[in-house]
């Protein structure tokens, strides 16, 4: 793990870089398709780099992570590039982990944490004929429950030239689960209109009671799907709404079009709204959908040094700080100030608050926010946590290098190799980080027995949902 610089230095080095990413980010729009790539080779993501370890390989002697982490587990589920996303269940009486894995042979494992200082493969699904896609494949898994049942969602994303091009996600009954002999798949969405799968998706309790599925698409619309329709049958009506990407100056320069890429969707208890906090073209982007029918766009974050692109973004418990992830090398983590700016009657933002990195070198990826703390799947960095309680002077507050591998092992520039997902169980605080080299990570950290915003004066809203109460209850008094 590289030192990490001081307070000071890393500042300066962010002012400076943030000038130069703009300008290469710009060189790259001129130069480079600006759409996000489906492909990757087919269902190979290449032979193992130069230098590059194996899933479970030691690293060289020396300090591996902070005092205040501790490692419960390792899963190597091993193979260069082949896992993606994680997704662990919020009930401690259903210990499961989602792992997806791209490429061939794609899908998806279910590991056990019943014993968090053994966990295990329990499950195990891959798509037919996988060899035969083309693609990256499984990408982003969510759970959600609905009428007394589990199920879990798999988004994929095949290429033309193959199977399954029009394929966005798979659904199955996890109900049954320890007894892997009761999943069962329910069905499949598909989008022959916008081929190219869904890239991420998310699982929102609605205000108004619906269990609803937000995906990307290859196409300038989130698609909102109404699940509960879905596992009853009506395969043809689960399709409720559409949320656009909104025009922005960086339109002319994307080829006049734009994409999500990531989205979170929770309840904002101050104002009473459902709120969808969507990274894409031009930047990020706030929507109020608590009527679906009518989003109404609330801020735009725009025109923001370095930031052509929003990847994952996601607020506070109150709504009044977003955390933005732009994916390029040497991009920080931004914190933006929405709740000034709303307050102020503002309807664009374009400059951060703050910044975050683990290393400037490098690129934090997904995060999760439990406020203050937020749990980075920082690629190369591995697992890392910063405090915002100062959102204006975020600190570091803990890490473990889940990465075995290189700097750069995937070419100049390309960071984008270690860990990519992370996720947290509020009831007790466990943690679990995915690396796309070496495995499934399960982890405590010292002094986080467990999340409940109410505790922190803030409202009980994270990604994880109360799929018996919703989000109204959820968010309780604070």
């Amino acid at each position: 793990m590289a030192h990490l610089p001081s307070r000071s230095l890393l500042l300066r080095q962010v002012r400076l870089r943030s000038l130069t990413c703009a300008l290469l980010a710009g060189l790259t729009l001129l130069a480079a398709d600006p759409t996000p790539a489906v492909a990757q080779g087919g269902q190979d993501p290449g032979p193992w780099p130069v230098r590059m370890g194996r899933p479970g390989d030691e690293l060289p002697p020396g300090r591996r992570g902070t005092p205040n982490i501790h490692v419960l587990s390792h899963v190597p589920l091993g193979g260069f590039l082949h896992v993606a996303d994680v997704e662990i269940e919020q009930e401690e009486s259903r210990p499961f982990v989602y792992v997806s894995k791209r490429f061939h042979p794609t899908g998806f494992d279910v590991v056990s944490v019943a014993d968090p200082e053994n966990a295990e493969v329990i499950y195990s699904w891959r798509i037919e004929d996988s060899e035969l896609h083309q693609g990256s494949g499984a990408l982003d898994g969510r759970y959600f429950k609905h009428d007394g049942r589990y199920y879990y969602v798999q988004s994929v994303q095949f290429g033309q030239g193959g199977p399954d091009g029009d394929l966005g996600a798979i659904v199955f009954d996890v109900t049954g689960l320890p007894d892997a002999s009761k999943v069962r798949e329910v069905g499949r969405i598909r989008e022959p209109d916008v081929p190219g799968g869904f890239h991420n998706i998310f699982m929102y309790k609605h205000s108004d009671g619906r269990p609803l599925l937000f995906t990307t698409t290859r196409s300038r619309y989130a698609h909102v799907y109404d699940m509960a329709r879905f596992v009853e049958g009506d395969t043809d009506g689960a399709l409720v709404a559409r949320i656009a990407n909104p025009e922005t100056p960086y339109w002319a320069l994307s080829g006049g079009d734009g994409f999500w890429h990531d989205f979170y969707v929770g309840f904002d208890a101050p104002t009473g709204q459902d709120r969808f906090w969507g990274g894409g073209s031009g930047g990020y982007f706030v929507f109020d959908i608590t009527d679906l029918d009518e989003p109404r766009l609330l801020i735009s974050i725009t025109g923001v040094s370095g930031v052509n692109w929003g990847h994952t973004f996601t607020p506070t418990p109150d709504g009044r700080f977003a955390v933005g992830e732009t994916e390029y090398q040497y991009a920080p983590l931004r914190i933006f100030d929405v709740g000034q700016a709303m307050d102020a009657g503002r309807a664009t933002l374009s400059r951060p608050a703050a910044a975050w990195t683990a290393n400037w070198r490098n690129l934090a990826h997904n995060h999760e926010m439990r406020w203050p703390f937020v749990f980075v799947a920082a690629y190369e960095d591995g697992f890392q946590v910063f405090n915002m309680f100062d959102p204006y002077r975020p600190i570091t507050w803990g890490y473990y290098d889940t990465y075995a591998g290189p700097h750069e092992s995937r070419g100049e520039n390309n960071v984008n190799t270690g860990a990519w997902g992370v996720d947290v169980r509020n009831s007790d605080g466990l943690i679990v980080v995915s690396d796309m080299v070496t495995g499934l990570w399960v982890f405590r950290m010292e002094g986080f027995e467990g999340w409940n915003g109410n505790a922190w004066g803030m409202p009980n809203t994270s990604s994880a949902q109360d799929w018996e109460r919703g989000p109204v209850a959820q968010a309780g008094r604070y």
